[in-house]
């Protein structure tokens, strides 16, 4: 098997970053996240690839906070696109765990099937190759396995690397873009035989089968007012969630020149679901924080096959008030749906 040195680590960033943009996990301050290999500062961040979770997810690197869309220019009442701006950059992220790994799947759903194709999305996702971290020590917030992730086997991963620790990273090449990664720093890798890590069992379960079927007729269930009661709706829960992709199409302009651009959103703001004219359908927070659940629990499965969440736990750990979707689906399970 093809192993790589932990020593050797700094030298594949360095090769892999000379013709791509690599992210890496990493800790800046008080913030963990995926960021660019441009940005690490030897004095004050540190790459983390042992840390389960960084708290800000990957799904910035397919779809950013922010992106400008296009620019225009106006002349009468012509409206002429200047400029379209699809990103088109070879990326690779590496150490992204099995249940972000899991997100980007959903989110290619959203952006590539059922009819729609979205450019600026697909053109970002066809250059990225995903180097995953298979999970042998999963945390105490974690339940992937219980919303059928598997946190060894990431299906759509490029590589797979297998921490085994003092040995190294076993690496295994899974697709077509992982053979030519694993080609490009075949200098570094080395050919030998070593155990791996025995998987330590996940602490937490819950029990989803049957909830997306059962939510169909729990919509004005009293257990709503009860659930959303201590949610702020704060909105942290949609920002770190590497599955939400809600987003907002804002226009700038100046004169008879301006550009489009999209921006993250989040449902629980009042604002999401305003209309013209004042009438918004999910005024009151209980309706804000009923849609979030039953799209990532029913609305998401209905559509796609699955649910919308891939139980990474951060929005169990982050919640200031204790929400967590984990009592959410137990809650459902053990409720009089007829009520």
């Amino acid at each position: 098997m093809k192993v790589l040195n932990k020593s050797k680590l700094d030298n594949v960033f360095e090769k892999l970053s000379k013709d791509t943009d690599l992210y890496l996990p990493m800790q800046k301050g008080r913030q963990t996240g995926y960021f660019s290999y441009k940005t690490l500062n030897d004095d004050t961040d540190d790459i983390v690839l042992d840390i389960l979770n960084v708290y800000l997810p990957p799904k910035n690197i397919v779809l950013p906070q922010t992106e400008r869309m296009y620019s225009f220019k106006t002349e009468g009442t012509e409206v002429n696109i200047n400029e379209v701006y699809e990103v088109r950059e070879p990326k690779v992220i590496f150490g992204i765990r099995s249940c972000d790994v899991k997100s980007i799947e959903y989110l290619d759903e959203v952006f590539f099937t059922k009819g729609y194709t979205d450019n600026y999305y697909k053109a970002r996702r066809e250059e990225t190759v995903i180097i995953a971290n298979a999970c042998y020590f999963p945390g105490k917030s974690c339940f992937c396995e219980s919303m059928g992730v598997d946190p060894l086997k990431p299906d759509t991963a490029d590589v797979i690397i297998h921490d085994t620790g003092q040995d190294g990273y076993v690496w295994e090449a899974k697709t077509e873009k992982g053979e030519e990664v694993t080609k490009s720093i075949s200098e570094f890798l080395e050919d030998k035989n070593v155990e791996l890590p025995k998987p330590t069992p996940l602490k937490r379960s819950v029990n989803y089968d049957g909830v997306a079927e059962k939510l169909k007729d729990m919509f004005d269930h009293p257990m709503w007012e009860k659930l959303s009661d201590p949610c702020q709706t704060c909105g942290i829960c949609t920002y770190i969630c590497p599955t939400c992709y809600c987003f907002d199409i804002q226009v700038k302009s100046w004169g008879e020149e301006g550009y489009r651009f999209r921006c993250w959103d989040s449902c629980m703001y009042g604002e999401y679901s305003m209309m013209a004219g004042g009438h918004n359908p999910r005024e009151a927070a209980k309706e804000r924080f009923r849609n979030r659940f039953l799209h990532k629990l029913q609305f998401y499965k209905e559509r796609y096959g699955s649910s919308l969440c891939t139980g990474c736990g951060r929005c169990v750990v982050a919640c200031p008030t204790g929400v967590s979707i984990i009592k959410i689906i137990d809650e459902v399970k053990e409720a009089n749906a007829g009520e």
